[in-house]
């Protein structure tokens, strides 16, 4: 983390009974809490709509931290100390009438942290709530995903909080962009000429990015069947996973260097025609299987389902960049739910030696990878290639990692959340982990294209069986390339 110092400030958590807030955002400061890293006149204020007791409420909090958090990790002595940092004011969000007994417990000049764990149609209406009552000047106003369902309505949110907070105010959240080794992607990168000096197309065959997950919507139908796949996983965190692979070197480490230099990305990401549609992308739909070898339902079958739906809960793609650095390298990527196993890796494959001089049979084992594991276990893998042990082994080649484990590597460290991190940026006034405007809008503009071309082509999702690596056709997506999945089992 930067050595930014952290000034005291007022968080006000809109949405404070929600999911997002009692299993991510509460747990996040307590671990800031916890580690001395929130000023000890920071104060935290919980607004949600239910009214009543506030202690109650309060409580409700406390018992969602003791129930999410490690047992080893809660310290009681901290936990009061976090609980007396913490007031409930019931409030309705759109109507103004709150807003005044809002500002009077912020008060006058403190800095303000409004945290929107809301849904983005309400975003514009507290913003001008917010400046209504004197609290714009000195506020800094975090933003979550989704920002809208598409270009069109992305910008009519982003315009709204414009209205009133300059972008320099603005922050907005890809939890992604928090995790440990996310932030290593540009450590390892610009810090090690052993990479950057073979981080092209000279060098590198291709790219993987897999985001997959065992669970499925987990009652979020409501929500998901109108965004689908695309919308809730590609649009965001994997193409900002994407951007900080493919980008150049930022001038510096400051937010807009590196935003620059992924909305240079971006910009540069090719078009697909509906031909190139359906060749380079596919879509899929789980049906029933199973999950750690429990049977589960279908797409179609979960709760509250609509047996017609055709969104879809797999995507796999191939991208490509029109620029100098990654010419003809085609970039893979792939996310699902109810997939095989819960796995977000990133794999950077290099190209092999130009002249083979091992025995024949061996070839197909040459090549090095670079494995960037997210989940579940942090971790950075290079595949190289050496010589198996052994008097009688002769030249026999074996494929080996050299690994960094954060979890073994760095015993004494825990290893921070993502939230965690996001927070005390937010805190410390330093955007470069927070997606800019102009990213959210090319991202879409790319997405569109294809949820266009998707209309257009009139074809269904394919289906895959729950548990598995996705449809047969999105094997064949990589396989006519003349490659495969790293991993699959």
């Amino acid at each position: 983390m930067s050595m930014i110092p952290v000034e005291p400030c007022t968080l006000a958590l809109f949405g404070a009974l929600g999911d997002l807030a009692l299993r991510k955002l509460f747990p996040a400061l307590y671990q800031l809490d916890r580690a001395g890293l929130l000023h000890e006149d920071t104060q935290l204020l919980a607004l949600a709509r239910d009214g009543g007791d506030p202690d109650k409420h309060l409580s409700t909090i406390d018992a969602h931290l003791r129930r999410y958090l490690p047992a080893t990790e809660l310290d009681e002595a901290v936990m009061q100390r976090f609980q007396g940092r913490m007031r409930y004011l019931s409030m309705e969000f759109l109507p103004a009438d709150s807003y005044p007994q809002l500002a009077e417990m912020v008060g006058s000049g403190r800095q303000l942290i409004a945290y929107f764990a809301t849904p983005a149609s309400v975003y514009g209406g507290i913003c001008a709530n917010l400046a209504a009552v004197g609290l714009a000047e000195n506020t800094r106003v975090v933003l979550e995903k989704p920002i809208g369902h598409d270009l069109e309505s992305s910008r009519a949110v982003n315009d709204a909080v414009a209205a009133y907070f300059p972008e320099s105010q603005v922050y907005r959240i890809d939890h992604y962009l928090g995790k440990e080794t996310v932030q290593n992607l540009i450590a390892l990168r610009f810090a090690n000429s052993l990479f950057e000096t073979q981080w092209n197309q000279n060098h590198i065959t291709h790219v993987e990015i897999t985001v997959a997950e065992k669970v499925g919507i987990e009652g979020r139908w409501g929500y998901f069947d109108k965004a689908g796949q695309l919308r809730d996983m590609i649009q965001n965190h994997l193409l900002q996973l994407l951007c900080l692979i493919a980008m150049d070197p930022p001038g510096d480490l400051s937010a807009d260097a590196i935003r620059d230099e992924k909305v240079k990305v971006l910009k540069a990401l090719e078009p697909m025609t509906a031909e190139q549609l359906s060749r380079h992308v596919v879509r899929g739909q789980y049906v029933a299987g199973t999950s750690d070898g429990k049977p589960v339902p279908g797409y179609l079958e979960e709760e509250n389902s609509n047996a017609q739906s055709d969104t879809e809960t797999f995507v796999a793609l191939r991208a490509d960049i029109r620029n100098w650095r990654w010419a003809g390298v085609p970039f893979y990527l792939r996310t699902g739910k109810r997939m095989a196993q819960k796995l977000s890796q990133i794999v950077i494959h290099f190209k092999e030696p130009p002249h083979y001089i091992f025995a024949p049979e061996q070839r197909q084992l040459i090549g090095n990878k670079l494995i960037i594991r997210l989940q579940p276990d942090e971790s950075i893998s290079l595949q190289v290639m050496t010589k198996d042990q052994g008097l009688d082994k002769g030249m026999q080649l074996r494929s080996g990692p050299l690994q960094l484990n954060f979890s073994t590597a760095y015993k004494s460290a825990r290893i921070p959340d993502a939230y965690e991190r996001l927070l005390l940026e937010v805190m410390r006034g330093n955007q470069n982990l927070f997606v800019r405007k102009d990213e959210i809008e090319h991202a879409w503009q790319w997405c569109d294209q294809l949820i266009a071309g998707w209309k257009k082509l009139g074809d269904p999702p394919k289906p895959y069986v729950a548990g598995t690596w996705g449809p047969m056709s999105s094997i064949a997506l990589i396989t006519r390339d003349g490659r495969a999945w790293y991993g699959d089992l």
